[in-house]
């Protein structure tokens, strides 16, 4: 094995994944400098959430290596990578996992609680990110008792709350209206940049991957650098495909 550049927070090397027997990752390399909001870009079934499950220890690589902060992730056991997950690592996914016993708060705490945090200064942290993100008052509300677009608020918060290295968010803002998507994004980005969080994004929209320093694209597993596909008004027999892995 060879270590990864220093300046690579994250960094994975020719990553191979199956499922059910269809590649899902083949052959991807990329690293993450600190610091960075990385998109990670492609249409529905690219790979994305599986390269993200990867870089993130949810999910061990058949093939490849992944290296957090100069440590082999795809070496370390299950307890290792929950623990490594636990406390360096945020994770938002497209619609809202919340504990359905636990108020808007307590949800948004959690990460801290879990890392032996006082009660009321994990109150005090979660309540700061749901007032960031407009939903304060709805603080001591269940779950149930929340629309979607606020439980996604809640799972963002949650993600936040604890300043993690890295922020993994799966298609984050999928279950939001524009209006709510844009300020989640606004905050959460502000945040990540004010804070030093290193972001890895995965959208296929190309308003969402706008808002990242740079931008990852895939296309059937494959680390795709440049694709150009023919206008619709293209006359017939010279429509022209370019495409470059």
């Amino acid at each position: 094995m060879v270590a990864p550049p220093d300046n690579d927070v994250l960094w994975a090397r020719a990553l191979h994944v199956k499922h059910n027997g269809s590649p899902a990752l083949s052959g991807v390399s990329l690293g993450v400098r600190e610091g960075e909001i990385l998109a990670v870009s492609g249409p529905r079934g690219s790979g994305k959430t599986t390269l993200l499950r990867c870089l993130s220890g949810q999910l061990l690589p058949e093939h490849g290596e992944v290296w957090f902060n100069s440590t082999p992730v795809h070496t370390m056991g299950p307890l290792t990578r929950e623990r490594l997950r636990r406390d360096r690592f945020g994770w938002i996914d497209p619609a809202p996992v919340l504990v359905p016993e636990l108020n808007a708060w307590e949800n948004a705490a959690l990460p801290l609680m879990l890392r032996g945090t006082r009660r009321r200064a994990a109150k005090t942290a979660a309540l700061e990110w749901l007032g960031r993100l407009d939903i304060g008052d709805c603080a001591r509300k269940r779950p149930h008792a929340l629309p979607q677009a606020e439980r996604q608020r809640v799972a963002v918060a949650r993600a936040l709350v604890a300043a993690p290295t890295v922020l993994f968010a799966d298609e984050p803002t999928a279950s939001l209206h524009r209006a709510d998507r844009a300020q989640v994004l606004r905050t959460l980005t502000t945040a990540a940049r004010s804070h030093g969080i290193t972001v890895v994004l995965a959208t296929h929209d190309a308003d969402t991957a706008g808002l990242a320093d740079r931008t990852v694209s895939l296309l059937d597993g494959r680390r795709v650098h440049t694709v150009h596909l023919p206008p619709v008004t293209e006359p017939e027999g010279r429509a022209a495909c370019s495409l470059s892995v």
